[in-house]
């Protein structure tokens, strides 16, 4: 068993674990900024809603929420704080707003209602339904085959084009480092399974304090195109094939309900044969369709060498890079009992020791990509070589200031945490006080 089982794990584990860990995370002495902006097309009528989500029993704030408006696919995400904001059509104003979590019962509100509202939103948690004792005695990865076998039956099969916002954060110790944000367009590419989504980078901007990043820059290559590859579904190889199956280990958890759906909760880890860094976590799977709504996980950091190869590309000789945080979120979002993919996190953390110095450097990055609309792609249009968003591209450098008020105009955003915010005031005030000194 043990044999025949590390020869498959050598013949499957390399690429997914590349493209599942965002394939390269570049650290190097320093870039060329080059400003990059594309145009708006012509606002249409909206008008913005804000609004916090928390939980009823204790009044904790539920991040990474998903709020929808009723009879259309416009939605967002709260922020870490359970505060969204999200611009609707006038035609619309009348509509309401349906707001999810996992563990809680939806929620209705009005647009009517939530203009007037002072208070928060509260959610209350839900109680499962399922028999637990029956749910012990389940396969789970029996659960895990159905899951792979009805892939084709679960999620949207026709081609789509999303629209999504996307944001990249990278923190020295507790002080943000830089910012950079994007409205992206996703051309979905469902048949076949493999081929990689196709991005075209509508508009963005960043903001980077170069003074506290110590002549060392972390980048994130390939950015929204690299942060598509959590998609599971889309990219099955890396956990959702029969032939990656027995590299793990899984087992039955307490079952939940979200969106109003009882969901078996599978816990998997990587088969204790496996010497290389693989992943643990929690799979979210709909009782009565076998699909996967959420996924939960972590990369194995115990051999910090080895899981340090999969993000780092290019560094100085005379410094050390250890992961010591890599955990990733992806949601699926459901319309007509067809799933799509619709949000996910990424959150990675690197120590970096230097040769001959007494202190280490700390730097985090956080990516959130939320599909904010969608639609689908009747006449399969396709994007020109010149359109898309190569792998190779860095955010970074393909983003302009953060010197416009309104900037995003119609499209909707994940509301900027506080923290976010006063870090944008402080590097615009900096900036600022550069230009008068000039």
């Amino acid at each position: 068993m043990k044999t025949e089982l590390m020869k498959k794990y050598k013949k499957m584990i390399h690429l997914p674990m590349k493209k599942l860990s965002f394939i390269f995370l570049v650290i190097c002495f320093s870039f060329k900024l080059n400003a990059f902006q594309v145009e708006a097309q012509e606002s249409s009528q909206y008008q913005l809603y804000t609004g916090t989500i928390e939980d009823k029993s204790n009044n904790d704030a539920l991040p990474s929420a998903t709020v929808i408006l009723s009879g259309t696919n416009i939605s967002t995400v709260s922020n870490a704080s359970g505060e969204f904001s999200i611009k609707v059509p006038y035609q619309n104003r009348n509509a309401n707003l349906i707001i999810s979590y996992l563990g809680y019962k939806n929620k209705t509100v009005s647009l009517v209602q939530l203009q007037n509202m002072e208070d928060a939103i509260q959610l209350e948690r839900t109680v499962t339904e399922l028999d637990e004792v029956s749910i012990g005695e389940r396969d789970a990865k029996e659960i895990m085959k159905q899951v792979i076998k009805k892939i084709p039956d679960n999620y949207l099969a026709s081609p789509i084009i999303q629209t999504a916002f996307y944001r990249e954060t990278i923190r020295k110790r507790r002080t943000y480092v830089s910012l950079s944000e994007a409205v992206i367009d996703i051309y979905k590419n469902p048949s076949p399974l493999n081929k990689v989504d196709d991005v075209k980078l509508f508009k963005a901007r960043k903001n980077t304090d170069y003074k506290r990043l110590d002549t060392l820059t972390l980048k994130l290559q390939g950015g929204p195109a690299s942060a598509l590859y959590l998609d599971l579904v889309k990219h099955p190889e890396a956990l959702l094939s029969n032939d990656i199956l027995d590299s793990y280990i899984f087992t039955m958890d307490k079952s939940v309900r979200m969106n109003n759906r009882n969901m078996y909760v599978i816990n998997f880890k990587q088969h204790p044969n496996i010497p290389d860094p693989m992943y643990y976590g929690k799979l979210y799977i709909d009782v009565t369709t076998y699909a996967l709504t959420k996924a939960s996980f972590s990369l194995n950091l115990e051999n910090r060498k080895e899981a340090s190869k999969i993000f780092v590309r290019k560094k100085p000789a005379r410094a050390k890079v250890y992961a010591t945080q890599a955990d990733y979120t992806v949601n699926y979002r459901e319309d007509n009992n067809k799933w799509y993919y619709g949000y996910s996190k990424m959150e990675l953390a690197f120590k970096i020791n230097w040769k001959k110095r007494l202190f280490n450097s700390v730097y985090k990055l956080d990516v959130e990509l939320a599909v904010t609309d969608w639609k689908e792609n009747v006449e399969k249009k396709s994007l020109k070589a010149k359109e898309r968003l190569k792998p190779s591209t860095i955010l970074s450098d393909k983003a302009s200031g953060f010197s416009e008020p309104d900037f995003w105009g119609e499209y909707n955003i994940i509301e900027p945490e506080k923290s976010i915010e006063s870090a944008i005031k402080k590097i615009q005030k900096q900036l600022k006080k550069r230009e008068e000194s000039r």
